[in-house]
């Protein structure tokens, strides 16, 4: 991301836990932030591949576990 205040390690520190599907109270600890910090990297990560993924559709309706 840009405009981050984070430093270049803990951002890629923080993607490389997102794409491990780790959750962010994890990350956290283990990248050296806040909780909230990455809560709400995870949820800009989440708008990215959003915004930027060729079928949205794929992401809209009714989720089942």
């Amino acid at each position: 991301m840009r405009k981050s205040k984070l430093s270049w390690y803990k951002q890629n520190r923080l993607i490389e836990l997102f794409v491990a599907d780790s959750t962010a109270r994890i990350a956290a600890r283990i990248a050296s932030v806040n909780k909230p910090t990455a809560s709400y990297y995870f949820h800009k990560l989440r708008m990215l591949i959003y915004e930027n993924s060729q079928d949205p559709g794929l992401f809209e309706g009714e989720i089942k576990v």
